[in-house]
């Protein structure tokens, strides 16, 4: 079915539509600062492991009938930090078996000065999944579902673990995944389809759990919007994990849902320093935007908590306890933390970004996670890759029993899964009566 949106360009949503190799895509320009306050007006208001099967790099069905996109590898943009971007390489796709290799075509484009290139747009790319529901049997996770209206994340947080995912849809994990972001515009309609399956049994859902449902895009699109009504009107129980203060948005729903205990919000603060936040996640909320967020849910009755994650030796895990406090007072009823973790491309993308901003202590930080990951990067045991292992990473898991303690951050209510219930689609119950 063709999308309308994608005829005349969408002039009420903002984006411009521009062809590419035969192909449709929104082009989105930004300022650079626009999501970093969170400040816009609101209105009140990973593939299935369920059979043991191992992900398969695979694109996006929407892209199955046109041209394959070209790699972009890291020379394709301009290397460095760019304002407004978290990430200050596009490293090749690991999947890929070419890259491309710098080469100054004597204009001087491999020493220009990044000031002076325009800002990195962004390009919004159609998803035709035809499912939403992804199912996990890692042992790590307190849900076994999810569902992700976004791939990619415009907050541009330079140290998420999700970065790798774009691989398998033939971008790269580095500028790529916070420019080029792929979304599903049918996504609340997939939703109550699979719900409506005969013999589903509802757990609690994830919403949230590879990029942040309230990202920038979501302000226009409201997608998120569109998947929490779905699941209130099935009294199917979620949880939603941001860092944006987009969430109050929906408030009128989450209310109505918390009322039933069908809903549990998690804030994610990773500084209360506002300046190391806009180098390392540029588009997300500030934090004082974010502890506002969980006071005004709390002071709604929404049971809301508080992720300080990640926790990054010698760079933030100093503000553990102040973040688990200053969350505390604002109304969060739980805590919890994971300790920073580089699979696959990351390594690069946070290597790089740390030699960018912090050249004076990039060293010592690489070596005391490496201390947290048995002499590695990146540790991917189960058990052990949210929490490291080592003196550090003890230390790290005591100083947060000691202060969620400290500061109540223990009162996790489980939801409640018996409400569940699909409901009468309209005009059914009149058309079986006319039987009669």
């Amino acid at each position: 079915m063709r999308d309308p949106d994608f005829q005349s360009g969408t002039p009420g949503l903002g984006y411009q539509a521009e062809p590419y190799q035969g192909r449709r895509e929104l082009v989105r320009e930004i300022d650079p600062t626009e999501s970093y306050d969170d400040d816009a007006p609101l209105v009140m208001g990973r593939a299935a492991l369920a059979h043991g099967r191992k992900p398969v790099p695979v694109r996006p069905r929407a892209m199955l009938t046109i041209p394959p996109v070209p790699v972009v590898s890291e020379t394709t943009v301009q290397a460095g930090a760019r304002k407004g971007r978290g990430a200050t390489v596009n490293p090749p796709n690991r999947f890929e078996t070419n890259a491309a290799a710098p080469f100054d075509d004597g204009w001087n484009t491999l020493t220009a000065d990044l000031a002076d290139l325009p800002p990195l747009a962004t390009t919004l790319i159609r998803d035709a999944s035809r499912s939403v529901i992804s199912y996990n049997q890692s042992p790590d996770l307190g849900f076994d579902r999810a569902v992700n209206p976004y791939r990619g994340c415009e907050h541009g947080c330079v140290y998420c673990y999700a970065r790798p995912t774009h691989a398998y849809l033939g971008y790269s994990p580095g500028l790529d995944f916070e420019t080029k972001l792929l979304f599903k515009p049918e996504v609340a309609e997939l939703l109550e389809k699979e719900l409506r399956k005969p013999g589903y049994i509802a757990r609690p859902l994830a919403l949230g759990s590879n990029t942040d449902p309230y990202q920038p895009i979501d302000r226009t699109l409201k997608l998120t919007r569109a998947v929490l009504e779905v699941l209130d009107r099935f009294n199917h129980p979620v949880t939603i994990v941001t860092k944006s203060a987009g969430v109050l948005r929906d408030l009128d729903v989450l209310h109505g849902m918390a009322e039933r205990n069908l809903v549990r919000v998690c804030i994610s603060v990773t500084t209360l320093d506002a300046n190391l936040a806009r180098r390392m996640e540029p588009r997300a909320a500030a934090p004082t935007r974010r502890l506002q967020a969980i006071e005004q849910l709390a002071r709604a009755g929404i049971p809301v908590g508080v992720l300080a994650a990640p926790m990054i030796p010698a760079l933030n895990d100093a503000e553990m306890e102040r973040i688990l406090e200053a969350a505390s007072r604002a109304g969060a009823r739980w805590g919890g933390y994971i300790l920073l973790r580089l699979p696959h491309e990351l390594k690069q993308i946070f290597e790089d970004w740390l030699n960018q901003h912090f050249p004076d202590r990039a060293k010592h930080v690489l070596e005391l996670i490496r201390e947290t990951r048995a002499g590695a990067l990146n540790e991917a045991k189960f058990g052990q890759r949210f929490s490291g292992t080592g003196v550090y990473a003890d230390l790290l898991a005591r100083r947060f029993e000691r202060a969620a303690k400290q500061w109540g951050l223990d009162n996790r209510d489980k939801l409640d899964v018996t409400r569940f219930a699909a409901p009468a689609i309209a005009g059914m119950a009149e058309a079986q009566l006319s039987l009669f």
